[in-house]
């Protein structure tokens, strides 16, 4: 499953809002360095679809605010 995420760094607090079937407004309280803004999105991620942190991965837009997602279910 592929899924187009906009991701918010250094939010008040961590949230994943559904904005339509494939399309996720992602807010994460980590700043984006070093990967951690990141960590925290597959960690959100992971507990939203009850899957492995292992199973998402970040297809594009590593150091971008939109990304792809792959979800291996």
């Amino acid at each position: 499953m592929q899924l187009i995420v906009t991701a918010y760094p250094k939010s008040s607090k961590n949230e994943l809002k559904q904005l339509d079937k494939t399309t996720f407004k992602a807010k994460i309280t980590a700043a984006p360095e070093k990967g951690k803004a990141n960590e925290s999105l597959i960690k959100l991620l992971s507990k939203h679809f009850k899957t492995a942190k292992s199973n998402i991965t970040i297809k594009t837009g590593e150091t971008s605010h939109k990304k792809i997602i792959e979800i291996a279910l």
